[in-house]
C-alpha cells in the first residue's frame, strides 16, 4: 500500500489540539516525499508541525480553550489540555492506564492520568 503524498495547500483532516477535535487542516509545508511538515487548522488558526510524520510541535489558535490538566481524569490521543506550569498541550500517546505522553510547546512530557 502506498503512503499517501501531500503538497502545500492540500486540506487534510488532522486531530486539532486547539479545537480538541478532527478538523480540516490545510498542508503549509511538505517534504519532498510529500509528508506534512506543517498543517494549520482551517477553524482555530492552531499551528502543528510534524518531523517524519510525527508531532512535533502546536501552537494555540483561536479555538476553545482546553481543558485544565487534572490527574484524575483520563484522557485520550489527540485531546487537548492547559497545564499550569507547561501551558497548552496535545495528547500525543496514551503509555498505559496511569501514564500519558503530551506535547507542550515543542517539548513532550510524561503526565499521569486516571489517578484516583
Amino acid at each position: 500500500m502506498k503512503a499517501e503524498k501531500f503538497a502545500v495547500g492540500d486540506s487534510v483532516m488532522l486531530m486539532c489540539s486547539s479545537c480538541d477535535d478532527e478538523q480540516p487542516h490545510t498542508v503549509q509545508a511538505a517534504t519532498k516525499l510529500g509528508k506534512i511538515s506543517k498543517a494549520v487548522c482551517d477553524t482555530c488558526e492552531g499551528v502543528s508541525t510534524f518531523n517524519r510524520g510525527v508531532k512535533t510541535s502546536v501552537s494555540v489558535g483561536k479555538g476553545k480553550a482546553a481543558s485544565p490538566y487534572d490527574r484524575t481524569r483520563k484522557y485520550r490521543k489527540g485531546q487537548a489540555m492547559t497545564h499550569s506550569v507547561f501551558g497548552h498541550g496535545e495528547v500525543t500517546a496514551v503509555l498505559d492506564v496511569q501514564k500519558i505522553d503530551v506535547l507542550f510547546g515543542d517539548k513532550t512530557r510524561r503526565l499521569i492520568h486516571g489517578q484516583e
